[in-house]
């Protein structure tokens, strides 16, 4: 059952053109949290044109007129996990809309779909959809409805969305450059989301600034990184007009600031300050290891937050080649900061690199015992959680040719695990995708990411068409043995399913970073160092092209 809801859209659907089904892939609670979701329903139902209703997982009609998925013009897919992919499937099926694309008809929806997954890699989806945002969907949103409204048959002239940028069709294979938003402060922010009125749980008091988009910090596992880069910024003057006409609709006073990089948000101070002086609270959404402080930690504790999350990833040789160059130091003053102040930590690793060793790994273990250790003696009524994740190489990265071997990650969580024999870790719980062990007499809980679950996202992320069968024909808990038959390795100088989207990488950048990943060598992040050309399609170096 949906909540009461303030600030949602109706019209006389006869009075439309276009009739767009926004689709969430995830449940009510996980989609009424996230920024695009607002966004583009706003964008969508400013336009006199078009009808934008929300469909939300695992429901077939819409909230705001119950009508079925089959009944829309366009459905729209936003893929943040691989698992959405089955849920893309069951929806499609429950709704009795085709799911092949080849089985469409003129008289069925146009299927798109956008989001980081298939961006980085369309293909595991691509029998499924008929045309594929590559990059900031909204950026291009508008040019495809404009151009979708000229045809009687959209589906009749495929030729013509090709030319818009940013468009990936399928069935042309046509190679495909990432359209990414130019102008922080001409795209569009949304203020007037959607307000949920009577559910406590899922209630949100506070709206979102969109600070920044992309990252360039340039850590070599994270997909997002490279997907988005260069980093882009909206001005302080921007963001306060937002921060103010979204209070006029909704009567918050607290905004929540958001993007992959708000802490490298090169006018962060004055921007917090302009905001506190009109009478707002300030939440971060993500802080960098990096950014926090005594003060901050402070500040966290005095409005009541009971615990800080960081995540070190690994151990310092670990994370140095990986790009994460975090000094020791400042991780082990931050914890102690922390746990003087009264507050609970949650500490976050990966597991398996390829250029790891079992030195390492001892060492890893040797670390978290240490940080045990440093709790019990500031604190032991203080707890911590301590979440080990196996390393999910990801398309796009330069990580990519790094396979995901699971007899490799079994033996390496072993031996992990096996050094800790020495403390009272007993089995809590299990479940799908984690196993969680406890230890009462240091108040410490420690998971690990299931080694099955973490490999089917890597065949899911890293498969070409060719898994359609098992997405039509199983499901998330299908014997390992199907999942087997779909894995895929690369090396470099393979060509790759996604080789078709262009990011806009040169000079074989991947490839090198791939090298100094072996290396063990640091490559200096945008924001330290003169430009070193990674992309073709950057504005930040005025010797490359521009967007």
């Amino acid at each position: 059952m949906v909540p009461t809801e303030i600030n949602t859209v109706l019209k006389p659907i006869n009075d439309v053109d276009i009739r767009f089904a926004l689709n969430s892939l995830n449940e009510y609670n996980l989609a009424m949290q996230t920024l695009g979701y607002h966004l583009l329903y706003q964008m969508l139902n400013e336009r006199n044109d078009c009808f934008c209703e929300r469909i939300i997982f695992p429901d077939v009609e819409s909230i705001e007129t119950n009508t079925n998925l089959r009944e829309f013009d366009i459905l729209s897919f936003s893929i943040y996990h691989t698992s959405n992919y089955f849920n893309l499937v069951a929806m499609l099926k429950k709704a009795e809309v085709p799911i092949l694309r080849d089985d469409r008809t003129n008289a069925d929806p146009l299927i798109i779909a956008g989001g980081p997954m298939v961006t980085a890699n369309p293909m595991p989806i691509s029998d499924f959809i008929d045309i594929f945002f590559i990059g900031d969907g909204e950026y291009i949103l508008n040019d495809f409805l404009d151009l979708y409204k000229k045809f009687e048959n959209p589906r009749e002239h495929l030729e013509e969305f090709a030319k818009i940028r940013g468009l990936y069709i399928p069935k042309l294979n046509n190679r495909t450059d990432i359209a990414l938003v130019e102008d922080m402060d001409k795209k569009y922010h949304t203020t007037k989301p959607i307000i949920i009125g009577n559910d406590e749980k899922n209630r949100i008091n506070w709206t979102r600034l969109e600070v920044t988009r992309g990252c360039v910090r340039g850590c070599r596992f994270c997909m997002s990184g490279y997907l988005y880069r260069p980093l882009r910024e909206t001005s302080v003057k921007r963001l306060v007009e937002i921060a103010e006409k979204s209070r006029e609709n909704t009567g918050f006073n607290k905004v929540s600031l958001s993007g992959y990089a708000v802490t490298d948000y090169s006018r962060i101070d004055e921007l917090i300050s302009n905001l506190q002086k009109r009478g707002f609270s300030i939440e971060i959404a993500s802080s960098r290891i990096e950014s926090i402080t005594r003060e901050s930690l402070e500040q966290i504790k005095q409005s009541g937050g009971q615990e800080i999350a960081i995540n070190p990833e690994s151990i310092d040789r670990i994370r140095k080649s990986i790009n994460k160059d975090i000094p020791e130091n400042l991780i082990q003053n931050i914890i102690r900061d922390a746990l003087e102040l009264g507050l609970n930590l949650k500490i976050s690793f990966m597991l398996g690199f390829s250029n790891e060793t079992e030195q390492d790994i001892i060492e890893l273990a040797e670390y978290i015992k240490s940080i045990v250790k440093i709790k019990n003696t500031i604190n032991k009524d203080l707890s911590i959680k301590i979440k080990i994740s196996p390393l999910i190489p990801k398309p796009q990265t330069s990580l990519q040719w790094d396979a995901y071997d699971m007899e490799v990650m079994e033996s390496k969580v072993d031996l992990l695990m096996n050094q800790f024999e020495d403390m009272d870790l007993q089995f809590l719980k299990y479940s799908q995708f984690d196993i969680t062990y406890l230890d009462e007499s240091n108040n410490l809980k420690l998971s690990i990411n299931s080694i099955e679950s973490t490999f089917k996202d890597y065949v899911l992320s890293f498969a070409g068409s060719e898994v359609s069968e098992l997405l039509l024909n199983g499901n998330l808990n299908s014997p390992i043995t199907e999942w087997k038959k779909y894995f895929r390795a690369y090396e470099v100088g393979d060509s790759l399913p996604w080789d078709v989207i262009n990011l806009g990488y040169r000079n074989n950048f991947l490839e090198k970073e791939h090298g100094r990943f072996k290396k063990g060598k640091l490559t200096p992040w945008c924001g330290d160092s003169p430009c070193y050309n990674c992309k073709d399609l950057c504005h930040h170096n005025p010797k490359v092209n521009k967007f």
